[in-house]
């Protein structure tokens, strides 16, 4: 007696994806040169912020993107050339939000901007930050911590360079000022990056309270108290 097993087969057929349906399923949406190159930078990024420049690899930037070692290439000629663009970025991040922070006001006023400004940074651009104070290993005279500072000090410069004359200072010695005001809040930040402790407008209150008081303070000609003159 024959088995009639059409129910049976009917029921595969219906388990079975049709091709159409099976291609629409492994279909990928593909990028744009655009959109790849964003999604290199992004993926690059948070490696770089992770392990740093050279526990970072090619090959797992590319794994992570989904694509071959060679589009990397493309679009960014290596992994220094990707590194290269992400500091380039973080760093006008930063500058653009220091600069945009020292708006008119007291001169006080202006340094509690300027710590907020580097404080906000650190807490909304985590990963940027970690990438900043690491030393770059690209050949370039930019893209290192010592240069992000010297650069934020370059805002901070004319504003101190105005102060010293209202005072009768020599405004010369601004830039030497402003490098160390910057590099205290800078290296204040990298500290607090870690601890997050105590909160950031205390951070700040207590940054500008050092600066500001020492400032108001500050002697014309300061003298060395130590035996040692030169």
């Amino acid at each position: 007696m024959a088995i009639d097993d059409s129910s049976a087969n009917n029921s595969k057929d219906r388990d079975r994806p049709s091709p159409a349906t099976g291609s629409r399923r492994t279909r990928r949406v593909r990028m744009t040169g655009a959109e790849r190159r964003e999604q290199l930078l992004d993926i690059g990024r948070t490696l770089f912020a992770e392990r740093g420049f050279e526990g970072t690899s090619v090959e797992e930037i590319a794994a992570k993107a989904g694509v071959s070692k060679p589009v990397v290439y493309e679009h960014f000629g290596g992994k220094e050339g990707l590194y290269a663009v992400v500091v380039d970025r973080e760093m006008r991040q930063l500058l653009d939000m220091v600069t945009g922070a020292l708006t008119a006001g007291h001169p006080r006023e202006l340094l509690e901007q300027a710590a907020f400004a580097l404080l906000d940074y650190i807490e909304t651009f985590t990963d940027g930050f970690r990438i900043l104070v690491r030393d770059s290993p690209v050949a370039q005279s930019t893209g290192t911590f010592a240069s992000l500072i010297s650069d934020i000090a370059t805002q901070v410069e004319d504003i101190l360079g105005l102060e010293f004359k209202a005072r009768g200072f020599d405004p010369k010695l601004a830039p030497l000022y402003a490098q160390a005001l910057v590099g205290m809040v800078a290296l204040t930040g990298q500290w607090w990056l870690n601890v997050r402790k105590p909160k950031k407008a205390e951070v700040a209150a207590h940054l500008v309270n050092l600066a500001w008081h020492g400032l108001d303070g500050l002697e014309a000609k300061p003298r060395l108290i130590g035996h040692r003159k030169a």
